[in-house]
C-alpha cells in the first residue's frame, strides 16, 4: 500500500473544503478493507489527501447507512458514531496522531508513542488540548446530533485542514514536505449503530485495533 500526496495547486482558488474543484489533482484511495467482526454493512469510503507548506487536507467520501451521531465535545468517543479517521507517523519512532471525525464534525485528536520492543518505557499516550484541537478545521455535509439512526442510504463528506504546527508540537521540524515520505493510515468506523462494521485503508492483521503503527503504509509528498 502507498499513497501519493499532490501539492496543492496554486491556481486553485476554490476554499471550499467540501467543493470537488478543492481536490483537483490528488488521488483516491479506498478505505475498502473490512475485519471480521463488522456486520455485513460495507460503506464505500474513499478518501483523498493534498498538501502545502502549512496545512494537511484530508477530505473522506462515505456512502454509507445506518448513522449516528451523538457527540459533540471535543475527544469524546467519536469512532463509536459514524466516523472517519486519519492516523498519520511522519517520522520513525516519534509516535503518531490520531484524527477522529464523526459526520457531524466533533474531532477526537490524540497524540501516541508506543515504547520500543524489548524496552521498558511506559507508552505516552495524551489527548490534544482543546485549543489546539479548534486549529484543526473541519467541514462537513451533516449538522446536529443524530440521535436517531437513519437506516439510508446517505452519503456524507468529512474534510480537514490540519495546520503543520499543529503536527510540530509533538513531532518537531516538519518542513519542508515536497519529497518527503510518512506513514500513514485511514479508517472508517462504526459500533453505535445496528450494523457495526470498521474497515481500513491499509491492513491491520487479526486484532480488531486501529492504533498499530507497524500497518501503516507510506505516504509520500510530490516535489
Amino acid at each position: 500500500m502507498e499513497y501519493t500526496v499532490a501539492r496543492r495547486r496554486t491556481s486553485n482558488e476554490c476554499s471550499n473544503l467540501l467543493d470537488e474543484k478543492f481536490w483537483a489533482g490528488s488521488q483516491i484511495l479506498d478505505v475498502s478493507l473490512f475485519h471480521p467482526r463488522s456486520s455485513d454493512h460495507r460503506p464505500t469510503t474513499r478518501a483523498r489527501v493534498l498538501y502545502d507548506e502549512e496545512s494537511l487536507f484530508v477530505l473522506f467520501q462515505v456512502s454509507d447507512r445506518y448513522v449516528r451521531c451523538t457527540r459533540t465535545q471535543i475527544n469524546t468517543d467519536v469512532c463509536c458514531d459514524a466516523c472517519v479517521e486519519f492516523f498519520v507517523e511522519p517520522l520513525p519512532g516519534k509516535g503518531y496522531m490520531n484524527f477522529e471525525v464523526n459526520g457531524i464534525g466533533t474531532l477526537h485528536l490524540g497524540y501516541h508513542l508506543l515504547p520500543a520492543p524489548g524496552s521498558a518505557a511506559p507508552a505516552r499516550r495524551e489527548l490534544l488540548d482543546p485549543a489546539l484541537c479548534r486549529k484543526v478545521q473541519i467541514a462537513t455535509t451533516l449538522s446536529g446530533v443524530i440521535a436517531e439512526e437513519i437506516p439510508g442510504p446517505i452519503e456524507w463528506k468529512a474534510a480537514l485542514r490540519v495546520p503543520i504546527d499543529v503536527l510540530e508540537t509533538r513531532f518537531g521540524k516538519l518542513r519542508p514536505l515536497a519529497g518527503k515520505t510518512w506513514r500513514a493510515n485511514f479508517y472508517k468506523c462504526g459500533s453505535d449503530c445496528s450494523h457495526p462494521h470498521w474497515a481500513t485503508w491499509s491492513p491491520i492483521g487479526e486484532a480488531l485495533n486501529f492504533h498499530c503503527p507497524q500497518f501503516f503504509s507510506p505516504i509520500r509528498f510530490v516535489k
